[in-house]
């Protein structure tokens, strides 16, 4: 017998950005056991039902208001350029602080872009870590102080409340919550079915306005891709920087503008992904995947897959053994 569908309930907001709201019905839509079966039950809810205004050229109408919000299991808040009452003076308009109150406590709560000036007004961001468009930070800082802002972040998992950057960071945050409930083959599958790659290296970083480098400015994807096919031994900076016949210097601050993370991060981001795989979809020992994944020992990979998804590597593979 198939499990009741998580429930997701998409709050639309007058303003709202449609390709935003779109994202978690595409997403969540896409992801399904391998006989074909939903996971995700996606409805979308209005502040009142009927006719919602959008930042485009047409409006969309929904079939919920925001009574459906009482029965979700996770919300989303996409982002909307009507947040004047928000941006000025960090406080919730009334009826979306009154819909807000329909949410149970135990509920996951998840925004998109500017989505998390919602969350934040709300007070569920207070002495958290979260992230929003890297446009908006500045504001966001000023506004809410007492939040733990990351502008680098494409999203923040805090837990019970994860955050997302502008636009189809909306898409890898998604993605990442199909990976935390149901494992990484799930999330690739839904990834495939989209056309979207299911993990994106980085941060922000790579977004922000930044001058254009010239045209001759060497890229750093040989050495990632020679990364890949060597995670199983120990790869040093020199390494790294050997294969694009650069200096350690220059490579690390090419690498950083290309990716935005450091290589050392991203190594261990690619050495986790290819744990999650292996746990996933092979009988090896997990001290065999730890050195196949150039951990090196179980302790290492542990400590790792521990601070990347908060499980062990054999609770991981509990969880979402093929």
């Amino acid at each position: 017998m198939t499990a009741t569908p998580h429930r997701v309930v998409v709050l639309a907001r007058h303003g709202v950005i449609p390709f935003e709201l779109s994202i978690p019905a595409r997403i969540f839509g896409a992801a399904r056991t391998a006989d074909g079966h939903s996971l995700y039950d996606v409805r979308t809810c209005g502040l009142d039902q009927g006719p919602v205004r959008t930042d485009a050229d047409f409006d969309v109408v929904v079939k919920h208001g925001p009574e459906a919000l009482a029965a979700a299991d996770t919300v989303v808040i996409p982002a909307s350029y009507e947040t004047t009452s928000i941006s000025r003076d960090g406080a919730l308009p009334h009826d979306l602080e009154a819909a807000f109150e329909r949410i149970s406590d135990h509920t996951r709560m998840v925004s998109i872009c500017t989505g998390a000036f919602a969350l934040a007004a709300a007070g569920l961001l207070d002495g958290r870590r979260a992230t929003t468009h890297w446009r908006s930070t500045q504001r966001f800082a000023e506004l809410f102080p007492q939040v733990k802002l990351d502008p680098d972040a494409l999203f923040v998992d805090d837990g019970d409340i994860l955050t997302s950057a502008g636009v189809a960071a909306g898409i890898d945050l998604c993605l990442h919550i199909v990976r935390r409930d149901f494992g990484a083959a799930v999330a690739n599958r839904a990834a495939r079915r989209c056309v979207v790659p299911p993990w994106r290296d980085g941060g922000q970083a790579q977004y922000v306005d930044q001058p254009v480098p010239e045209a001759d400015a060497p890229s750093t994807a040989d050495a990632r891709s020679w990364a890949l096919s060597h995670l199983d031994q120990t790869l040093s900076l020199d390494d790294l920087a050997r294969q694009q016949a650069m200096s350690v210097r220059t490579f690390t601050r090419r690498f950083r503008q290309e990716n935005g993370v450091s290589p050392g991060q991203w190594l261990i981001q690619q050495r986790v992904d290819r744990a999650r795989h292996l746990l996933e979809d092979s009988d090896l020992p997990v001290d065999e995947v730890a050195r196949r994944c150039g951990f090196g020992t179980t302790a290492s990979m542990r400590q790792h897959l521990r601070a990347s998804l908060g499980v062990s590597p054999s609770g991981y593979r509990r969880t979402f053994r093929t």
